[in-house]
């Protein structure tokens, strides 16, 4: 039999502790009797007093009772409700340092899994925001009721199911922030049926607010559990009273017990169904469900830095794998010989058709499926792609896909990553035939833990 290994670490135990990193999600890293402890909100070089929360078998959680030595780096968070709600990981951070830590969880995530050494890797630093507030285009916020009957709008507390009111986050652009707020006032005067998720009973659910940053548009759209909108048109006529930016009201429509905010079906209650968005040369049209990047100003610069790894000359054939509504294979389209886009929602296709059409774009060609099936069969026909870029969820890429791309031999790999672990799972395994050429960071969701970056990939 074997010996099973004693964990030192006791729930509710307190022990000091020096923190030496960040770790993924934004906590505090630090060590005791040779063990891992994350701690939310401590800042590498603190030295703190933690008191013991929870227990795994390889780490501890615990959290902060009093900090002996603070980060030069720590600020006061701009937000009253930070340390609740779990949306922003990193306000008490200084955003210049914010940037430095999330090019270090990069390079940890390397080193973890890879056998690349890092010193041989260049790792560009972060490009950041002049202003890093106000970013998010989108916000969607449940609602409820507190004990006296209020409305309330916002997030589910961390690790909790408390809704934390939110009114007016520091990192919601503000015409989002005034729309929820009107609505979520609206609501509460019409005395509206607001659902309560413990009894399932109510009918309002959400309030979704997406604002086109350029057009200046504005969309709500109410999240209901049945398609009957109780006074409904006064609702839609006080809305256009006192937001006169409202282009789109929709009403969706999602009675299942789920914890996805949409439902299947979707109505217009008044105006356009979608509104307008540019990004740089290109402008989309962003109806209630379509995906599209959080933070514009961001996505830009994220852009034009997949467009400087492609480093196109106008003969070459691109797969935008991921493709979405087409964003990055139209914004590398006037430099390319073709491009090929597959995504597996046919309604992304559509749109992605539609916006090339749009934009003038005959050298395009989008179909519905998997790049993994796709691919292979147009290598088959004798079209074989000299760039492959992928942009995935944070899940990476599936091994189908890994090998797809390591047979088919594109000159350059450019690897669009909103997480580093999988990124550098990935590039581990495409290290065997592509170098790595650099790496670029790009803070797409300032103040929280989250990175993107950009990965040129170069075939031996």
């Amino acid at each position: 039999m074997q010996k099973q290994e004693t964990v030192t670490i006791t729930e509710k135990q307190s022990f000091p502790l020096t923190i030496k990193r960040l770790g993924i999600n934004g906590e505090g890293v630090g060590y005791f009797k040779r063990q891992v402890v994350f701690v939310p909100g401590a800042l590498p070089g603190e030295e703190v007093v933690v008191e013991v929360t929870k227990v795994n078998p390889k780490f501890a959680e615990a959290k902060i009772k009093k900090i002996r030595k603070s980060s030069e780096h720590r600020v006061q968070p701009v937000c009253p409700v930070y340390d609740e709600c779990g949306g922003c990981q990193l306000q008490h951070l200084s955003y210049e340092q914010q940037l430095k830590e999330k090019r270090d969880i990069i390079i940890q995530s390397l080193e973890r899994h890879t056998k690349i050494p890092v010193g041989e890797l260049t790792i560009n630093e972060t490009i950041g925001m002049e202003n890093p507030w106000g970013y998010r285009n989108k916000s969607q916020f449940q609602v409820g009721l507190d004990a006296r009957g209020k409305v309330l709008a916002g997030l589910y507390g961390l690790n909790s199911h408390q809704l934390i009111d939110i009114q007016n986050c520091a990192v919601q652009h503000p015409q989002t922030n005034k729309a929820t707020e009107t609505v979520k006032k609206i609501l509460q005067d019409l005395q509206i049926s607001i659902y309560n998720e413990k009894t399932r009973k109510g009918i309002v659910r959400t309030i979704v607010s997406r604002v086109g940053v350029h057009s200046g548009e504005l969309q709500i759209v109410l999240i209901t559990t049945q398609p009957e909108l109780p006074k409904k048109d006064q609702i839609i006529e006080i809305i256009i009273d006192r937001l006169p930016d409202v282009k789109s009201i929709m009403q969706n429509i999602n009675g299942a017990k789920t914890s996805l905010i949409f439902g299947e079906e979707t109505v217009a209650l008044d105006g356009e169904e979608f509104i307008q968005e540019t990004l740089g040369d290109l402008s989309f049209e962003l109806s209630a469900r379509t995906f599209f990047q959080l933070n514009p100003v961001q996505t830009v610069k994220l852009y034009n830095e997949v467009k400087k790894a492609a480093a196109l000359t106008g003969t070459e054939k691109v797969v935008d794998a991921y493709c979405g509504v087409g964003t990055i294979g139209l914004w590398l389209a006037d430099q390319a010989g073709e491009v090929r886009g597959m995504d597996i929602i046919p309604e992304s296709i559509e749109d992605a058709k539609k916006n090339a059409k749009r934009h003038g774009f005959t050298n395009t060609k989008y179909v519905p499926g998997k790049v993994q099936e796709v691919l292979p069969k147009w290598i088959k026909k004798g079209w074989k792609p000299d760039v492959i870029i992928v942009d995935p969820p944070r899940t990476g890429l599936d091994n189908q896909l890994l090998e797809t791309i390591l047979s088919a031999e594109p000159k350059k790999v450019v690897y669009v990553s909103c997480n580093p672990s999988t990124l550098a799972k990935d590039i581990q395994v495409l290290s065997s035939k592509f170098k790595v050429e650099y790496i670029q960071p790009v803070d797409m969701f300032p103040h929280t833990s989250h990175v993107e970056c950009i990965s040129q990939l170069i075939l031996k």
